[in-house]
């Protein structure tokens, strides 16, 4: 029986209904902070202060040699992360959101940060190609569960490309306290074992430098992990060959 599950899961993370189910589910959606966190808005501010302490030390880590120039804010919603995040420590942030609505509500949202706010690109991330060697921090939170395998290795390895020098990917997302995926039908997505996703990590070229739980989060929600990702200096030749 779990075999026929695996292959189930499969089937539909590989069907071209996966993304527009999950399209057509975030149209319904109002584009308020309560809606990008799924009617927990309450821990908006919880999050964003794990995240201000793992970024402060990524930064305070004289290794890593970070800049603090250009990130990118991938899955940005409303601008939620982008506002109370990263434009507080980047001198521009680049937004990437396939809902239009999401997008033009991210201009008002952000509207007393728009010196630091670059570029919008309306376009899933399935898609979506960063411009190479510009970004100094690639941020992706709560989105990764609307890409399949395949896709979001092809995602990571465009980040890779993406990424200046010393630039590094956050990845900060849900993880099962199962060993299995978990599929939910209604937003089209899916949650991977911890496990799962620094394999996927790890085949895209990249090696975690630094790992956190966030805190202080509500019982009964998944389990939320913080990974800082740089590319490995020695797949650059090997990344067509990695899945």
């Amino acid at each position: 029986m779990e075999q026929e599950e695996v292959c189930d899961l499969q089937v539909i993370l590989r069907e071209k209904t996966f993304y527009i189910k999950a399209a057509k589910y975030w149209e319904k959606i109002p584009a308020t902070v309560d809606g990008m966190l799924g009617g927990f808005g309450f821990i908006s501010h919880t999050d964003i202060a794990g995240s201000k302490k793992f970024l402060k030390s990524l930064f305070s880590n004289e290794d890593l040699k970070i800049e603090r120039q250009y990130a990118l804010d991938c899955g940005a919603g409303i601008g939620r992360i982008t506002g109370n995040l990263l434009s507080k420590f980047f001198d521009k942030v680049d937004l990437v959101e396939q809902n239009p609505k999401f997008l033009e509500q991210a201009k008002s949202y952000l509207k007393h940060s728009t010196s630091r706010v670059g570029r919008f690109h309306s376009v899933g991330l399935q898609d979506f190609c960063p411009e190479p060697k510009k970004y100094d921090v690639i941020w992706c939170q709560w989105v990764l569960g609307h890409l399949n395998d395949e896709d979001l290795i092809k995602f990571f390895q465009n980040c890779r490309q993406g990424l200046k020098k010393n630039g590094i990917l956050i990845v900060k997302e849900n993880v099962t306290t199962s060993n299995k995926k978990e599929i939910d039908k209604e937003d089209s997505s899916c949650t991977r074992p911890k496990a799962e996703l620094l394999e996927v990590i790890e085949k895209s070229g990249f090696k975690v430098v630094r790992e956190e739980r966030q805190c202080h989060m509500p019982d009964g929600l998944y389990p939320v992990y913080m990974f800082a990702c740089k590319p490995c200096e020695d797949t650059n030749s090997n990344l067509d060959n990695s899945h």
